[in-house]
């Protein structure tokens, strides 16, 4: 399936190979929808009932919105691409993922949209890690 950002990045000058192009418009892709899926959460969580016992969640999922939003920017931008900064900003946003996953999955079982953010962290902490790996 042709996504936005695939075409974006096959419509670039300094596109990458194939194998790593795959690997970075999924990255991109769950980096969306992995600070969506935080905003969305944060936000709920705020419309909670027992929210004083959501605080760390909330800004768990702030955080960790906020690093995949700049990860997302920061891996679409590909003119002078520096891999060093994308490799840490890429730890980095595979360690929030992997923060708010955890600390979403321990909600998940009376709130669904932590259930549903956890299941989105985890996808972008996996792409971050894939990414990684094909970076070197």
């Amino acid at each position: 399936m042709t996504t936005v950002v695939k075409e974006m990045l096959e419509a670039h000058p300094a596109d990458p190979d194939n194998a790593e192009r795959e690997k970075l418009a999924r990255c991109i892709e769950e980096c969306i929808a992995c600070a969506q899926a935080c905003t969305a959460c944060a936000d709920a969580c705020l419309s909670e009932e027992a929210v004083a016992e959501l605080t760390t969640c909330i800004r768990t999922d702030t955080d960790c919105a906020d690093v995949c939003r700049t990860t997302a920017a920061v891996l679409s931008r590909r003119t002078a691409f520096d891999a060093e900064i994308a490799r840490k900003l890429l730890q980095a946003c595979a360690t929030a993922c992997r923060a708010c996953a955890d600390e979403c999955a321990a909600h998940a079982d009376r709130h669904d949209h932590c259930r549903i953010c956890a299941e989105a962290c985890r996808r972008c902490e996996q792409a971050c890690n894939d990414l990684l790996t094909a970076l070197g």
